[in-house]
């Protein structure tokens, strides 16, 4: 069967209830072949996954109400390091239908010890993402973990051998790889509706203000000690937690892998691309003159193998749209364009005219409660649906940790050429950088003695 097809039919069993087992031969998983050491991670058709929740300050605290909605699934732990987020997220539990009530747990290792878990979902900041997700693979536990999949390129790539070598399923948060309209749209490309792809354009807007952190004393209510975990130790600043770590290199990723990463996924995935073979990065903090480290400002263009161009252009202190749109995706080739950015698209000819027009279909939310009202909650659903059945079905999920990895890498070398100031060559074949010293020491980081990730 094709990837399209596979997809496809997972998603028909799904909506109409069906129990699916399934095994490597027919869905390319991971399914064939268990060893002693993963079978204690198979979990009955019947049966639902047992999920904890890690970093619930907001989206954390979101998806907990998603996952208690989920037919298959419930939360057994909720996990942060700011003591203050737990009793919200239990209220978010309750209010989404779940009866029993979860244990709470400040420190994230207590959670990987715990026998009743069988899978994480992790919020946690992006410095964390990829060494929770190999301890966790590390502890037989299976991973949902949000994007970006990792804070460097190396993490990632160990993030997707840890993986592999425990047998556990481990996806990322890329939730329009699960969305059914768009997946049919990415088919139609893929079968030549507009002849032979060549370029893909990709936004992101948005309107942020000015960022000052100031020195204080650690707040009562928050571990900081965890909180940095395997970035080395710096004091605390006031406006750092919970959301401007994202402007600074020793936690974040800026807005490339922040927002950027989800439209460069439909991309690459439309594109049918892998690694590229060049990257350019130009831009700045041009709007205000504050403490961000991160571009608000950057125009990224990765060439790929086979004439074929991305193109990402982030305006995060600028909210103008780009076609009526804050963010979307734009695929060219010979006979037209499609553009999309949620679960739709749109079909234009050469001439710019309007030749299809497909909204998503309601029915199509039946994955897992679907809140009709919003598309990303949808989304969130249907995606979280996904990594449940294919935990249950020993396949390997939509957004894979493998294709989460190439879609990160993409951006994570974006920065790294900005960061170096000039373009960069690659290795098609893995992602990594050709002769440039200096930029191939942003392919890792350093870690606090003790933490660093080891597969």
């Amino acid at each position: 069967m094709s990837k399209n097809s596979r997809r496809a039919f997972i998603k028909t069993l799904a909506i109409g209830g069906a129990a699916i087992t399934v095994g490597k031969q027919a869905f390319g998983g991971v399914g064939a072949g268990i060893s002693a050491k993963s079978y204690r991670n198979i979990i009955g058709a019947n049966e639902r996954v047992n999920m904890a929740v890690i970093g619930v300050n907001s989206r954390g605290n979101t998806m907990s109400g998603t996952i208690a909605r989920q037919k298959f699934a419930q939360v057994v732990t909720v996990c942060d390091v700011d003591k203050r987020t737990i009793p919200r997220t239990m209220q978010t539990i309750a209010k989404a239908g779940q009866t029993t009530v979860p244990k709470s747990e400040k420190d994230l290792r207590r959670v990987l010890e715990d026998k009743d878990v069988d899978a994480i979902f992790t919020a946690t900041p992006d410095h964390w993402h990829a060494p929770l997700t190999i301890m966790a693979c590390q502890a037989g536990k299976h991973v949902y973990v949000e994007k970006p999949l990792s804070h460097n390129p190396r993490e990632g790539e160990m993030a997707v051998a840890a993986a592999r070598k425990y047998n556990v399923t481990v996806q990322m948060g890329a939730q329009r790889r699960s969305a059914p309209t768009l997946t049919k749209g990415i088919q139609l490309l893929h079968e030549g509706i507009i002849g032979r792809v060549y370029l893909a354009k990709t936004w992101y807007t948005n309107t942020r203000k000015e960022t000052f952190l100031k020195p204080a004393n650690v707040p009562e209510w928050l571990d900081f000690d965890l909180w940095q975990g395997p970035a080395p130790r710096v004091p605390y600043k006031d406006g750092l937690v919970h959301y401007n770590w994202h402007w600074f290199w020793h936690w974040g990723t800026g807005e490339a892998l922040n927002n950027g990463t989800h439209e460069v996924d439909v991309a690459r995935w439309g594109l049918g691309v892998d690694f590229p073979t060049r990257v350019s990065s130009l831009g700045g903090r041009y709007q205000f003159q504050d403490d961000w480290e991160t571009p608000d400002t950057q125009i990224v263009t990765l060439n790929y193998p086979g004439r074929i161009s991305l193109l990402w252009e982030n305006r995060s202190c600028n909210g103008r749209k780009v076609e009526g749109q804050e963010r979307g995706v734009i695929f060219y080739g010979e006979k037209g364009s499609l553009d999309t950015g949620e679960d739709a698209y749109q079909i234009y000819d050469l001439d710019g005219k309007l030749v299809q027009d497909v909204k998503s279909s309601s029915n199509e939310g039946a994955l897992a409660g679907r809140n009709t009202a919003s598309p990303s909650l949808n989304m969130d659903s249907m995606h979280m649906a996904d990594f449940i059945d294919a935990i249950k079905t020993s396949r390997r999920p939509n957004c894979d940790v493998e294709l989460g990895h190439k879609s990160v890498t993409a951006m994570q070398l974006a920065n790294i050429a900005w960061r170096v100031g000039r373009d960069l060559t690659i290795d098609p074949k893995n992602g990594h950088i050709i002769g440039d010293k200096e930029a191939q020491k942003l392919w890792g980081r350093d870690y606090e003695k003790g933490w660093e990730p080891k597969i």
